[in-house]
């Protein structure tokens, strides 16, 4: 089997996930008040030569995230190519398909970011009530039981 061909696991994602990802908050539209909302967001980001992995990426987790690309950038004189990113930011999404995935699954810094990320969700008054959801439920220890199925069901 060709290297463009092979078949993305969980394993792969979660280690792409280690070195070009990243688990933030994108800033929504301001609302009356002035205020910016957080929307929880899951983040791979390579140069465009890679935008058919990270299409790989999405089909194996059978998400309709869009794949966009940005640039080139010359930023402290250094020109830089073009971006290719895949970001999820929908409630569903990030509650079935994330947030299991990476579930006790991490370690090192990523874990550590991964869990502050979660735990944000219920904190943050800028973040939508209804992640607070995905807080408890990753506090209350929810995946422990639900992780065998969710991976052996939907990613494997």
């Amino acid at each position: 089997m060709d290297k463009q061909h092979r078949v993305i696991t969980n394993e792969y994602i979660r280690g792409l996930t280690d070195g070009e990802g990243t688990f933030t908050f994108h800033r929504g539209f301001k609302l009356k008040s002035g205020e910016k909302p957080k929307i929880p967001a899951f983040v791979i980001s390579m140069h465009e030569r890679d935008i058919e992995l990270l299409k790989k990426v999405k089909n194996h987790l059978g998400l309709k995230s869009n794949i966009n690309t940005f640039g080139p950038y010359n930023y402290d004189n250094y020109q830089r190519g073009k971006k290719a990113i895949f970001a999820v930011r929908d409630f569903g999404s990030i509650k079935n398909k994330i947030v299991p995935l990476f579930y006790k699954k991490l370690i090192g810094y990523k874990a550590v970011q991964f869990e502050n990320w979660v735990l944000n969700f219920e904190v943050d008054p800028l973040v939508s009530k209804k992640y607070g959801l995905i807080s408890r439920l990753y506090k209350a220890g929810y995946w422990d039981h639900k992780v065998n199925y969710i991976h052996k069901e939907l990613f494997e």
